[in-house]
């Protein structure tokens, strides 16, 4: 296995040593025009039960990144560890939340959906049909076990591909853009959802979005990601903002703080009033 440069620096740090390891990723893609960057040199750390968000504008790299730490692209510079491992391709390690929850093979039921993946990667079946109940009760939809996808709402799919995530037991929970899709009211009902499941449960969660909103009620640290190619323009704290401070002063303050930061002339440093990661110095590209 390759050893990149900063993992000797794990072992002198006082922190613990973080779950998931972005170092210097570049990805390209190819294009009608030839090859693209999509981002260039960025650099974060995941460390256990953390609600990390990567949030910019569209084009900025931040699905491509998710897609790489999934193991679906490989970087053509720079390195992803998980658990102090290179990231070479898909494990159940890692699993994806989409926005689209047509993925949802519709001749299955809602219990059968959430089981399949699980049985495909060789648990029993009792234990399996065990998890499932068990993550459909967590999100509220024990009742709807034996129904089928198209009878469900939007919201009550997005709910059915959390369970049927979590049920995997992974090391980190991927989502992208996953209530991007939804109205307006019953995006909020899910990330109200997600956030009380995550305080219940504790799941290492890395979240995508473009809604600097969402940003700070979802996250707990967030890493703002520049217009196309995305760099790194800042790490910050969001772990005292919810839905329910959404309306406040400091709230707006940090949200409009950080459109600047993402979009306006202010130099790329910690938003006043938000403190840093302990493991992460607001950088600029």
């Amino acid at each position: 296995m390759n050893v990149f440069p900063f993992q000797a620096a794990l072992s002198a740090s006082p922190l613990p040593a973080p779950l998931l390891r972005a170092h210097d990723v570049s990805i390209d893609y190819a294009s009608g025009a030839g090859t693209v960057r999509a981002t260039h040199e960025v650099s974060f750390d995941v460390y256990e039960g953390d609600r990390f968000v990567l949030l910019g504008p569209s084009g900025c790299g931040k699905s491509t990144l998710l897609k790489a730490i999934g193991g679906f692209v490989q970087p053509n510079s720079g390195g992803l560890l998980l658990r102090g491992r290179r990231i070479l391709k898909p494990g159940p390690d890692r699993i994806v939340v989409f926005q689209e929850f047509d993925q949802l093979p519709p001749w299955k039921t809602v219990r059968q959906n959430v089981m399949f993946p699980l049985l495909a990667n060789g648990v029993k079946r009792k234990e399996a049909e065990t998890r499932a109940l068990h993550w459909l009760d967590k999100v509220g939809l024990a009742r709807f076990a034996d129904a089928y996808p198209h009878t469900l709402s939007g919201g009550m799919k997005a709910r059915v591909a959390i369970a049927r995530a979590l049920a995997m037991q992974p090391d980190i929970l991927l989502m992208d853009e996953p209530f991007a899709a939804l109205d307006a009211l019953t995006r909020r009902r899910m990330q109200e959802e997600l956030q009380a499941l995550w305080e219940e449960v504790g799941f290492t969660m890395l979240f995508v979005t473009h809604s600097i909103e969402e940003a700070l009620v979802v996250g707990n640290r967030i890493l703002l990601l520049s217009p196309h190619p995305g760099r790194v323009r800042a790490e910050i704290n969001s772990h005292q903002f919810s839905l329910a401070s959404s309306g406040s002063e400091d709230f707006q303050a940090a949200a409009q703080r950080i459109h600047r930061l993402l979009f306006g002339d202010e130099p790329p440093s910690a938003p006043a009033g938000l403190p840093q990661a302990p493991a992460a110095v607001a950088v600029h590209a």
